[in-house]
């Protein structure tokens, strides 16, 4: 079956644009192939700094011929009616359509056959539409073209079964001459399809005619390209690791700036340089990130851990042993004039101290409606004093002076030029102006954690501010309205509240979460009073943390509807006592036991419910115990009466796993009630009385976890 090749050439694609473009190429073919009746066996894509690629197999030659049968008017319809029909179906007379009875009417019907198309006459308009509508999230025009790229298109080579295309893209409509006429005109300036690539930009520029896939692929290898993204991640990484081994050193995790430096790159080649030894008593933090966001060089570690004086380049090119050393002097002249710049800001920002940089967080506004930075800290400050309570060992004048000072660093000269330095910063000034380590330590960790990966602060005032930080964040945009909504979460709220439930479980916090949010809704003042009530704002971050929360759990393999059983009794805005009661009743319905119960229960709820809805009234009266006339009933009351207090006793006591052996016992009453006793008895009193025991069962389970949430 035939197989089709299409490489988009052009500029440079910046890194970050070039996984999505891969997948948008590859949606919109199937899109717009699927939607002209072309269906093929597979298509991959493939992404280099200068080529977009799609590589489709299993085409076929042409599309199938279809037919497809239409509806028309009534028999005997308006003569404008059935016209109408006609000119829709391409007929030009009823000698074609039959009548069919459809119901109580006659009605006229057509069958109309469309034949199949030419793989080949379809793909250059499919070729054409995609480039055309291509959606970058910057792109921009050149020359006179109308077409938006991200950079300038260069070529665009489009094979089916090696055999070039016809066709072209549009670039936009110039000014033309007729070369027979002389006569100038306006046309269309395009870019046609071909059978011709390029190699490396360096190292094999010229023109190659490309036949298959196949040849494609060694062509380009040949002429210093590595196609496959993902071998040339792994080419970096293995090279890289190897260098930085050859020099005695290890190579500095970082797993975001190879992604990068993968997409800078078709022929990567590990040169390593020296970092000036003038610079080295800069804080490593600040070299790193000098190095990794203006020139994405690789930093290299010592044994210890701490940053050696080398660095990695990826060059672009393989070039001989003197080219090798220019491109590293090159690199090593460019990092000096960037860690000069460093070390200006370093040097300027320790001749003043981190608290009188405090004024200049007034001019600064946090967000529209909440206030300038000033005032976060000032509200800040007061939670983290809050928080501190609940915190063990934490000192609530620490936690005041640390959130006192943890935003201070964003108007320093670093965390300008560097913002991804915010909190570092500020915990080096602050460990100059001799500020207590626990309190430096507080304001670089007050931000974390960043994601999953991320580590989670543990000391116990870094806790109280980092807490206070994100939960005043979460209550003031919830306040003003600006929530995350479907995909979209531009203030990153939804991370914010996944590092909350991490401080808070991985610290085993008891943090009564909606007080919390109380006072925090509080010390936004008048603020608070115009942005909404503290009760609609307190339930819906309460529901936000429950839905982090349970996608925080299934990612661990939690069953969801576990978790939904236990947040379905609601009221519990205290993590850690909701994870243990989770955990028990997942260890619970694991057991034999426990899955009986579960099946007895269903059973007893499914009886009541068809009941209630037959009687149209409620059964969830206590039973009487006069009324028992079986042994059966009599022992499982017994049990129930024997299991209620213990049960909420255990509860109370926060013994959830006591909580699922006490109700386990009910076991051997409930099989043996369903085993020897009649529920809908002929006696209709005695037969009530027995539903409501069926429903003292449910009531029992429920006041652990709502069973009937619960699968399987």
């Amino acid at each position: 079956m035939p197989e089709f090749l299409l490489e988009l050439l052009s500029e440079e694609i910046p890194a970050r644009m070039q996984a999505r473009a891969a997948d948008d190429l590859k949606r919109n073919f199937a899109e717009r192939s699927a939607a002209a009746g072309l269906e093929f066996k597979s298509a991959e894509t493939h992404v280099t700094p200068r080529r977009l690629v799609l590589m489709v197999d299993g085409l076929p030659e042409r599309t199938p011929d279809l037919k497809d049968e239409k509806k028309g008017p009534r028999v005997g319809a308006p003569d404008q009616a059935v016209q109408g029909f006609l000119k829709s179906v391409g007929l030009d007379s009823l000698d074609k359509c039959e009548k069919r009875v459809v119901g109580k009417a006659e009605f006229w019907f057509a069958t109309v056959e469309r034949k199949g198309s030419a793989t080949a006459d379809l793909l250059p308009g499919i070729v054409a539409e995609i480039v055309a509508a291509f959606a970058w999230p910057k792109s921009m025009r050149w020359r006179t073209t109308s077409l938006r790229w991200v950079r300038p298109l260069q070529s665009i080579l489009c094979l089916l079964n090696g055999a070039p295309l016809p066709g072209a893209v549009v670039l936009g409509r110039v000014g033309m001459v007729d070369t027979q006429t002389g006569k100038n005109f306006v046309g269309d300036d395009t870019l046609k399809f071909g059978d011709v690539s390029v190699g490396h930009r360096f190292m094999a520029p010229e023109p190659f005619a490309v036949t298959s896939v196949a040849d494609y692929r060694t062509k380009l290898r040949l002429r210093n390209v590595i196609l496959d993204q993902a071998e040339r991640r792994e080419t970096i990484a293995r090279d890289t690791a190897r260098v930085a081994a050859d020099l005695g050193l290890k190579l500095r995790d970082d797993p975001g700036l190879l992604d990068e430096v993968t997409g800078l790159v078709e022929w990567p080649v590990a040169l390593a340089g020296e970092i000036d030894a003038a610079y080295m008593d800069v804080p490593q933090e600040i070299l790193i990130t000098s190095m990794r966001a203006h020139q994405k060089y690789f930093a290299l570690l010592k044994a210890d851990g701490s940053l050696a004086p080398r660095f990695l380049v990826i060059a672009n090119i393989d070039a001989d042993a003197a080219g090798k050393a220019n491109i590293v002097a090159g690199n090593e002249r460019v990092l000096r004039a960037r860690l000069s710049d460093a070390k200006f800001f370093w040097d300027q920002d320790r001749k003043v101290t981190l608290e009188s940089r405090l004024p200049a967080l007034a001019q600064r506004i946090f967000y529209a409606g909440l206030g300038t930075m000033a005032d976060k800290v000032a509200r800040v400050r007061k939670l983290a004093v809050a928080i501190a309570r609940h915190v063990p060992e934490c000192d609530a004048h620490k936690s005041d002076a640390a959130a006192g000072l943890a935003k201070a660093d964003l108007a320093s000269g670093m965390v300008g030029e560097f913002p991804e330095l915010q909190g570092v910063m500020g915990r080096y000034y602050a460990l100059h102006d001799r500020i207590d380590a626990e309190v430096a330590d507080a304001i670089r960790d007050h931000y974390g954690p960043l994601g999953p990966n991320d580590r989670c602060p543990t000391a116990p005032v870094s806790v109280a501010v980092a807490l206070a930080d994100k939960i005043d964040t979460l209550v003031g945009f919830f306040a003003i309205g600006e929530k995350p909504t479907g995909s979209k979460d531009p203030f990153a709220l939804r991370r914010a509240a996944l590092g909350i439930i991490r401080l808070i479980v991985e610290n085993k916090l008891r943090l009564p979460l909606r007080a919390t949010i109380a006072a925090a809704f509080g010390f936004y003042g008048a603020l608070a009073g115009q942005a909404g009530t503290l009760t609609a704002v307190a339930d819906e971050l309460l529901q936000f943390f429950a839905d982090r929360l349970k996608v925080a759990l299934r990612e661990q393999g939690v069953r969801h509807d576990l978790i939904d059983s236990v947040f379905a009794l609601g009221g519990e805005d205290d993590l850690v006592r909701l994870l243990a009661r989770v955990d028990a009743l997942k260890d619970f319905v694991a057991g034999e036991d426990g899955a009986n119960l579960l099946v007895a229960y269903r059973r007893a709820a499914n009886i009541v419910a068809i009941e209630e809805k037959k009687d149209k009234a409620r059964h969830d009266g206590a039973p009487d115990p006069a009324a028992f006339a079986a042994p059966e009933e009599r022992a499982l009351a017994a049990a129930l009466d024997a299991a209620r207090p213990a049960v909420d006793a255990a509860l109370k006591a926060e013994n959830f796993v006591e909580a699922m052996r006490v109700l386990s016992t009910l076991r051997a009453p409930v099989d043996a009630f369903f085993d020897k006793v009649t529920v809908n008895a002929p006696d209709a009193g005695l037969r009530v009385n027995r539903l409501r025991m069926l429903a003292t069962i449910g009531g029992t389970l429920k006041s652990v976890a709502d069973f009937s949430r619960i699968e399987g």
